[in-house]
């Protein structure tokens, strides 16, 4: 069997206030061709459909049309949906459109129910994981931990246990929007770890031929059986590097994987320029980049006038400015933001807490009230979203 596997479009979204809607357009209708061209058999979305849980009239035409095209060509549609989306918005009408060949999956009790489709070699079985926010989907799952590992573990238990139940040599398709261990972030995912430890070891998925992976923008490989499509566009300067792809894979009679990457269209690259405001306006290195969305961080010591100005008469699609001075000798080189990077909302609590108090951090009760009010706050968060 082949299909696609593409996740996070973020439809809605924009990059630094320049709307991607005609980009996001361009690549549906290349997924589409490609659907068609390559004649697959499915297309997987592995979530984050959508943005923000309440998402804008043309976002949601885009995603309607493209809908009914993939629906029109005769393929079916699995789609989950991620942490950006409002999985009650997302799933209302799902039983009904499910005659068109479009199956969504929302609902975490629904996670072990799969989109069964054959092939000349038997069935294959299409899992469908919702993002899971651990403090909402505890008591679905009956775990006591907050953490992902644990409901995540607890729905791939679901799916072995209606596997086993089919016939010998059925294979097996999981969807999941998770921080799989080893996959590498961009500065444009919306982070996932308030309410428990956000990764999860790439063993839950145990016993799935292909695991379909959405949430991180980077399309990379875990393993033959474990990848992440990335997201279609770059959302952010630190995808700057990115080649954006969708995966086409081959599913054979054993279950064995074949996947090779098609490109996605590019509406215009991105470039991080860095220097002193007269060495970017002079610099003939730097002239592939003029007709680039550039994000230039500026290194003189006093801010210069007029900066964003003066480049955009160099660099026209200039989008983002940052300050970032050279320092003299023995001064401090990270920036707060810098110190923050990587640290998790737990250790910054904590920090914060050492921080008033003159270096005396919180005691054991205090930590515990403090990841109880982290993962409280999520919980509000995510019942908004899903209103």
């Amino acid at each position: 069997m082949r299909f696609l596997h593409t996740s996070d479009w973020h439809l809605g979204r924009s990059l630094h206030r320049v709307s991607l809607r005609d980009a996001q357009a361009a690549f549906l209708d290349h997924l589409v061709a490609t659907a068609r061209e390559q004649r697959v058999d499915a297309v997987l979305v592995s979530g984050d459909i959508y943005d923000r849980a309440v998402p804008p009239l043309p976002a949601v035409e885009l995603y309607d049309d493209a809908l009914h095209r993939l629906s029109a060509l005769g393929v079916p549609t699995l789609m989950i949906s991620g942490n950006h989306d409002s999985p009650r918005r997302l799933g209302v009408g799902a039983r009904l459109i499910e005659r068109a060949g479009v199956h969504l999956r929302t609902d975490p009790a629904t996670c072990a129910i799969p989109v069964v489709l054959p092939d000349r070699h038997g069935d294959i079985a299409f899992y469908g994981l919702p993002y899971l926010e651990p403090a909402l989907v505890r008591e679905e799952f009956g775990v006591e931990t907050t953490g992902h590992a644990a409901v995540l573990g607890a729905a791939m238990d679901r799916v072995r246990a209606d596997l086993a139940t089919r016939p010998a040599g059925t294979r097996a398709v999981v969807l999941a929007h998770a921080f799989v261990t080893g996959g590498q972030p961009s500065d444009s995912e919306r982070d996932i770890t308030v309410g428990g430890a956000a990764a999860v070891p790439a063993a839950v998925f145990a016993g799935a031929h292909y695991a379909a992976l959405g949430h991180l923008h980077g399309c990379q490989t875990l393993n033959d059986r474990l990848r992440y499509s990335g997201s279609p566009l770059a959302y952010s300067f630190s995808e700057a590097a990115h080649r954006k792809s969708v995966w086409l894979v081959d599913l054979d009679a054993r279950g064995a994987v074949h996947a090779e990457r098609v490109d996605c269209p590019v509406p215009r690259s991105l470039a991080r320029v860095r220097g002193r405001l007269e060495e970017l306006l002079t610099d003939p290195a730097l002239a592939r980049h003029e007709d680039a969305w550039v994000e230039a961080t500026l290194t003189d010591p006093a801010r210069p006038d007029e900066p964003m100005a003066r480049l955009a008469a160099r660099f026209p699609h200039i989008l983002s400015l940052v300050l970032d001075p050279e320092r003299p000798p023995g001064a401090p080189a990270d920036s707060y933001a810098q110190r923050l990077r990587g640290r998790t909302d737990e250790e910054i609590a904590d920090d914060f807490v050492a921080h008033v108090r003159g270096g005396e951090g919180p005691d054991e009760p205090e930590r515990a009230a403090l990841r109880a009010a982290l993962t409280a706050a999520r919980a509000q968060h995510q019942e908004a979203a899903a209103r």
